[in-house]
């Protein structure tokens, strides 16, 4: 009978990851600012289903900040692979698209704060990602990941007034 059940869990786990992730990843969700358009400085954090049958339970998040005027943002987020390597864990990376899709899951955005508080904040964020203290670290469960470390911007810059999804699993490892 538990023989009966491989086949099922098979489905199951290709079911719920995306064919299309490869070009799927690359495109925006349509939730950013232009940055062309909209020169206000901006903050946004974003979540996306974690990639393949992790996206049942967990999601990815990561940060968009953008100086007033700037013609791109700068994203700040953690992933764990090369890791085991010696590659940092937090990457930074400049793009007109904060928003793009994560291994074919489109993002929400669950925070967004524009106009003079943004451009009060952005310098703070800035310091306190400097001083991550697990920038070299990945762990998937309980942390720390990808989840830490906008739940630790957060506490670290508490006028951000962040309030991570509840599938952020790993954001409670930022408290320790």
């Amino acid at each position: 009978m538990k023989w009966a059940l491989v086949p099922l869990l098979v489905f199951l786990v290709f079911a719920c990851s995306n064919s299309n992730w490869r070009t799927a990843t690359r495109q925006p969700a349509g939730l950013a600012l232009n940055p062309a358009i909209d020169k206000q400085a901006t903050i946004e954090f974003y979540a996306a289903d974690a990639f393949s049958w992790r996206g049942w339970f967990a999601v990815h998040t990561w940060i968009a900040i953008k100086e007033e005027n700037a013609p791109e943002y700068t994203v700040y987020e953690v992933v764990g692979w090369g890791v085991d390597r010696g590659r940092s864990a937090l990457r930074q990376y400049k793009t007109k698209t904060p928003d793009r899709y994560w291994f074919g899951a489109k993002p929400d955005k669950f925070l967004s704060i524009q106009g003079h508080k943004a451009s009060e904040l952005i310098p703070k964020i800035e310091e306190v990602v400097k001083t991550y203290p697990y920038a070299d670290q990945y762990t998937l469960f309980p942390g720390p990941n990808s989840n830490t470390f906008p739940a630790w911007v957060g506490l670290k810059v508490p006028e951000l007034e962040v309030d991570m999804p509840f599938r952020a699993l790993g954001s409670g490892y930022a408290d320790d």
